[in-house]
């Protein structure tokens, strides 16, 4: 085999080599390839800088000539070895690896374009494809790349954005779809296969507090104090059980929060869970503390939910109340109304009170739109007039999920939720009836749950303590301020 075949077969083994290299390149996340982009670039750049100019007094290589090394003996041979060339600088040397790696990364760069498409009204990845220049081919080459990830192709929302990379050769190569703020659908060619993967963002979370004093209403002063409409409902949600938000809030009750702020690269997303609360309600103080398990409890460890909700709706205001004997407005005789009824817009959420199997969810003259729930130790519940119905009968529902929406189905006069609690069979005033309690925290988590409790009130005091300083200093300050104005003119005024 002669020196030229030898270097062909070299040349041969390198390139298969480079091409392992640009597959594994491919399949590393999108940050890890941006980072070796970088230093393959930088590399690149000071191998073309100037390099210092030798000396005339310091020894230097020439272009074709031949030189002699020295190689020292091995231990185990006691004869001399005869010095090898250095093959003549003027001889044709193969590409290193460092040259070879960015000559492919530059030729992917220069390559591949990307385009960004919006999901809009009836997208599927084969429309959009299309709409793009891709083939059918592409797409289930794509939509069936290997890993489960791809799976999430096929859920697509309107609003949506992809990512989508080509070669001169119209040959898709990568796709992005972020799925949330913190996680991202990656598709990359591999080879002659598509391959998925899924990266997900650090979430740091931070903690912040909200208080609050009701002045108008609950709502109003949520929103003062710089809740989410989310929390807010939550908030209600927590003590529900104990408190009834439409009729029991007063003017100056106060409320206040710990909850979990939300951030990705030091960038704000948004909320998370509430952590602690406490709500002063006509002078009683009810306080709620989340534990591990997603429920909230009292400092002692009761539970605060109940079996039941009071109310499984939030509503205005109470237009019907449980009566043995009440005139009704259609039928325009005396009956008894056996249960409540909740005023609200049509459309809003409806949920089950507590967790059953639906026994009814249809439709009749009377009742329009209706649902019963039958609950464990003899209770039942129902709701009508509904607008529409979320649920079928024989469906298991929890505590807390929609089953409906409030309507004016039947024979109704305004919108609103007609709720009925039975128990054994005996109709029951819902707003009045003894609700059992949930169970409270397990004997063998207690120790935990209060080191945290213990923890969770006390940075509810501090927070209030140092918001409470912060407003008096401020209102210190301004009647300084007045005062000020008043006996010196406004050039004076802090001198």
């Amino acid at each position: 085999m002669n020196k030229q075949q030898i270097i062909q077969r070299q040349l041969k083994h390198l390139h298969n080599i480079f091409q392992r290299l640009q597959e594994v390149f491919l399949q590393l996340p999108k940050q890890h390839r941006v980072i070796i982009i970088s230093v393959c670039a930088l590399l690149l750049l000071l191998l073309l800088l100037p390099t210092k100019q030798t000396e005339p007094n310091e020894q230097s290589l020439e272009i074709g000539k031949r030189y002699q090394v020295a190689l020292p003996p091995h231990e185990s041979d006691a004869k001399a070895i005869k010095p090898i060339e250095i093959p003549s600088l003027a001889t044709k040397q193969l590409p290193s690896t460092d040259d070879v790696s960015n000559t492919v990364n530059s030729q992917q760069q220069s390559n591949i374009s990307w385009q960004t498409v919006k999901v809009r009204s009836g997208d599927s990845l084969a429309r959009i494809f299309k709409r793009l220049g891709f083939t059918a081919q592409d797409t289930y080459a794509v939509s069936t790349a290997k890993g489960k990830d791809s799976q999430l192709l096929r859920k697509i929302n309107v609003g949506d954005t992809l990512r989508i990379a080509n070669n001169d050769e119209k040959q898709i190569t990568a796709l992005e779809y972020p799925l949330s703020k913190t996680d991202t659908l990656y598709i990359n060619l591999v080879g002659d296969s598509y391959q998925s993967h899924k990266e997900s963002k650090t979430v740091e979370i931070r903690e912040a507090f909200a208080y609050g004093t009701i002045s108008t209403n609950f709502w109003n002063a949520g929103t003062t104090a710089g809740l989410t409409d989310g929390q807010i409902i939550n908030l209600a949600n927590i003590f529900g059980w104990d408190i009834d938000f439409a009729l029991d809030i007063r003017e100056d009750d106060t409320f206040q929060v710990i909850f979990e702020k939300k951030y990705v690269e030091g960038e704000y997303i948004g909320t998370g869970n509430i952590l602690a609360a406490e709500f002063v309600n006509q002078g009683d103080l009810f306080q709620a503390v989340r534990f591990s398990d997603d429920e909230y409890y009292t400092p002692d460890g009761k539970s605060m939910r109940k079996a039941f909700l009071r109310a499984p709706v939030n509503f205005k205001y109470i237009s019907s109340n449980f009566k043995p004997k009440r005139f009704h407005p259609i039928q325009k005789r005396w009956k008894a109304h056996r249960g409540t009824d909740y005023r609200a817009n049509t459309g809003t959420p409806v949920v089950a009170a507590g967790n059953g199997k639906v026994t009814h969810a249809t439709y009749n003259k009377y009742n329009g739109n209706y649902v019963f729930i039958q609950h464990g130790n003899g209770i039942v519940t129902k709701y009508l007039h509904f607008s529409k119905r979320a649920v079928k009968k024989g469906q298991r529902v929890k505590q807390g999920q929609i089953i409906g929406y409030v309507g004016s189905t039947g024979m109704s006069q305004a919108p609103h939720l007609h709720y009925e609690f039975l128990l054994n069979g005996v109709h029951r005033n819902p707003r009045t009836v003894k609700l059992p309690d949930a169970k409270p925290i397990a004997k063998k988590y207690k120790a935990a749950f209060n080191t945290l409790a213990n923890k969770r009130l006390k940075e509810l005091a501090g927070a209030k303590s140092a918001l409470f300083s912060i407003k008096t200093n401020d209102k210190k300050h301004s009647t300084v301020d007045e005062d000020s104005k008043t006996n010196k003119p406004a050039n004076q005024i802090g001198n």
